[in-house]
């Protein structure tokens, strides 16, 4: 057994093969670790509902989606360390307040005001828009805070108002996302 004497002259209680082993752990994980420190920050605000079918058949469910869509694209931002996603309930009355009165998506900026006020560098406002029972369209958009520049916009279309059609149409747009090489910009 190998240990590793410090100043006080003791052992640090690991054997070498251990402490070798987290030695190339830490540095098998360094560049990552770098990678998501570079990673952009971003403002994920919560998805909305464009509901074109509310006379015919009012939306119910899927107010529950929006907020499992935007936690599931959160997660996966995380994950692939594309962006350090950044706590919004700071600006929380901004954003009802905003909310009360239009779309995100198409307020003339007010995302950009949110994305300041938390300090991110990007915002991303996404909105499924229901054109009947069975057709649906998700989008997103992601803007520079700074510039107001769109970075990236996505959309896909989902067949099906199901909670696992939603989840897919999720998947899909993080899996271009990934195909094309646009995490992070």
């Amino acid at each position: 057994m190998i240990g590793l004497a410090t100043p006080s002259g003791r052992g640090c209680g690991l054997p070498g093969g251990q402490l070798l082993r987290r030695l190339l752990l830490v540095l098998a994980l360094a560049p990552a670790l770098a990678a998501a420190a570079d990673a952009p920050s971003i403002a994920v605000l919560d998805f909305e509902l464009i509901d074109d079918q509310h006379e015919l058949s009012p939306a119910g469910p899927e107010y529950e989606r929006l907020h499992t869509i935007t936690r599931q694209l959160t997660a996966e931002f995380q994950s692939r360390r594309w962006y350090r996603v950044v706590d919004t309930r700071s600006a929380q009355p901004m954003i009802d307040q905003l909310r009360a009165h239009q779309n995100l998506h198409e307020c003339n900026g007010c995302e950009l005001d949110i994305g300041r006020a938390v300090k991110a560098d990007r915002v991303l406002v996404g909105w499924v828009q229901k054109v009947s029972n069975l057709i649906l369209n998700i989008n997103i958009r992601i803007e520079d805070v700074s510039s107001g520049a769109v970075v990236l916009q996505k959309s896909v279309d989902i067949r099906s108002d199901t909670d696992e059609s939603w989840r897919r149409g999720i998947d899909a747009i993080v899996r271009d996302m990934q195909d094309r090489g646009q995490g992070g910009r």
